[in-house]
């Protein structure tokens, strides 16, 4: 039987045939089927072949496997059936369980943080994507130093786990990861500096910035690429988008604000991740509105939901932040459920229903996130004498200009802007 260990890293994670497990201990929110066709879906971000998905009710997880001794020989004789090579298990595993499953199992095991870790180390296109993913693998597998497969003598390739244990990587002195973990926290803190330099320039400016957050495959790339004309990657495909892009557009009211497209979250994101990836999300933390992208077509969408705003407080998001949701793919929707989800959407002020891939309703969304950021605004009457081109070019760009009248030397001006933007009007140089 061939199950893909002698090929090379690349070629086993393209065509590996794998079995999806979900354990369930009944106490999630979320539908098992579900949750598998997630796990699927992860694994076949990394061009994982799933074969089969099998959700196990576990009813008292077993220290050594997890899962029950009779559950293990049941999913042995599928492994065999299914010549599968890789068994990803929907859960955390212990380095002792992960190793003694391999045993029984005869195949490669990888739990939901090691599938994870994987699809970040493939998609991060920035040198800082890649720091950021090498500090969470190194985080994470400085407690797996365990030696498993040892009749395999060939180191792993990259930081993937897909390609064999390696002798290297198995044998590594924990001190040596530890020095390398620091090296890493030192370059991606001169990344931080950098970035913050950026971001407190945009604040001297300052244009409002939007984050688009929301989970992975919630339409958020898609959204970003109509309201910025841009051409960020977006596929059906679980993490598409990983590292963050920056691009300027015009609101209702506001001539500049700068609008920040996000990594997706999953439930049960990775602690690793969310460390490490605390550097690109500052523009999060920072931002002026969040508007929370949601699959509302999806079975789970309020678990998903619930999943963002656990990351969001993890990584320090103010609760007071403004944010406006975003119920997406509304073209999905159709007869009663379309009807009874903008029913309930029209009772929310903080909801628009919209269809990013379409355009239906992202004009109502532009306006309010406009509304919004321009809500304590406040009406001025402004003179200036009228040739004096740059104020009323200040004026325009960074207020609502609703009138204007030329009397002699001077034009009349009024204007709604935010009382911070009147205060600089009137100190500049």
């Amino acid at each position: 039987m061939s199950t893909g260990f002698d090929r090379d890293r690349d070629e086993f994670a393209r065509g590996a045939r794998a079995i999806v497990v979900y354990p369930d201990h009944g106490a999630s929110a979320r539908d098992a089927d579900a949750r598998l066709e997630e796990t699927a879906g992860l694994a076949a971000a990394i061009g994982v072949t799933v074969v089969e998905k099998v959700a196990l009710r576990v009813r008292a997880p077993k220290p050594a496997t997890l899962i029950g001794s009779g559950q293990v020989e049941q999913l042995a004789t599928t492994v065999r059936m299914e010549e599968a090579g890789l068994v990803v298990f929907d859960a955390a595993l212990t380095p002792v369980q992960q190793r003694n499953l391999e045993t029984a199992l005869e195949a490669k095991v990888i739990d939901r943080t090691g599938l994870i870790l994987e699809i970040f180390g493939e998609r991060a296109a920035t040198a800082e994507g890649r720091l950021q993913v090498e500090l969470a693998h190194l985080d994470y597998q400085a407690g797996r130093l365990v030696r498993s497969w040892t009749h395999l003598e060939r180191q792993r390739g990259g930081f993937g786990f897909l390609g064999g244990p390696g002798e290297t990587q198995i044998e590594a002195d924990r001190r040596l990861i530890r020095d390398r973990m620091a090296r890493l926290r030192k370059e991606l803190d001169s990344v931080s500096r950098t970035r913050g330099l950026h971001r407190e320039r945009r604040q001297r400016a300052p244009w409002p910035v939007i984050a688009l957050v929301g989970y992975t495959n919630a339409g958020k790339s898609t959204l970003f690429n109509r309201l910025t004309g841009a051409h960020v990657m977006a596929e059906d495909l679980l993490f598409a988008t990983l590292d963050p892009t920056l691009r300027q557009i015009s609101l209702p009211g506001i001539d500049k604000a700068i609008l920040s497209d996000t990594v997706g979250f999953v439930s049960e994101l990775p602690t690793q991740l969310v460390a490490a990836f605390k550097a690109t999300l500052e523009e999060v933390v920072s931002a002026d509105l969040l508007v929370h992208v949601r699959d509302i077509a999806h079975p789970d969408t309020q678990a998903q939901r619930d999943d963002v705003e656990t990351v969001l407080r993890d990584l320090g998001v103010s609760e007071t932040t403004p944010r406006i949701e975003a119920w997406n793919k509304l073209d999905l929707l159709e007869g009663d459920a379309r009807e009874d989800m903008l029913v309930e959407a029209s009772r929310r002020e903080d909801v628009v229903p919209i269809s990013a891939l379409s355009g239906e309703g992202v004009d109502t969304l532009v306006a309010r996130i406009g509304a919004l950021l321009t809500e304590g605004h406040r009406r001025y009457s402004i003179t200036l004498e009228s040739s004096d081109g740059a104020g009323a070019a200040w004026l325009h760009a960074h207020g609502e200009v609703l009138g204007q009248e030329v009397d002699g030397e001077h034009a009349l001006y009024d204007v709604r802007m935010a009382p911070s933007d009147y205060e600089r009007f009137l100190t500049r140089s």
